[in-house]
């Protein structure tokens, strides 16, 4: 019995009164899917999510880019809707990046402040294993 309770308490984050294990798989695609994630943009990009996610309680688990989208493994608290931590990531990521980046991203986007796709991938892991997600996330591009 005290086997399954260990496994119990690191499966499940507890807060409060609340035990949970909420992870979301998110695919992010640039508009038109413009290969634009590459050498700096790539890595400032990862940090802005990182940082975003450290501002807003998520976990990124694991998170890799390819040149026109991005993979995010995170967990989040049961407080939290998928659609609203994609829209803060979608908005934010915009904003920074076009503030760092305004000179380049121009020549790309005729119009200020867009940067991904409308639409966006999102599922929960299920019974599939983290690490199985992760490996699969870290394993792009």
């Amino acid at each position: 019995m005290t086997r399954g309770h260990n496994f119990m308490q690191d499966r499940y984050t507890h807060k409060n009164r609340r035990k949970f294990n909420l992870k979301a798989h998110i695919v992010l695609v640039t508009k038109y899917r413009k290969p634009l994630l590459v050498s700096d943009i790539d890595d400032f990009l990862k940090r802005s999510c990182s940082y975003l996610a450290e501002q807003n309680s998520w976990n990124v688990i694991a998170m890799e880019t390819d040149k026109d989208h991005i993979h995010i493994l995170l967990e989040y608290d049961t407080t939290e809707r998928v659609c609203d931590i994609i829209s803060t990531l979608k908005q934010r990521t915009t904003h920074y990046l076009w503030i760092k980046y305004s000179k380049f991203l121009s020549h790309h986007y005729w119009k200020k402040h867009i940067f991904w796709s409308d639409g966006y991938f999102a599922c929960s892991i299920g019974k599939v294993s983290t690490a199985t997600i992760q490996k699969y996330i870290e394993s792009q591009g």
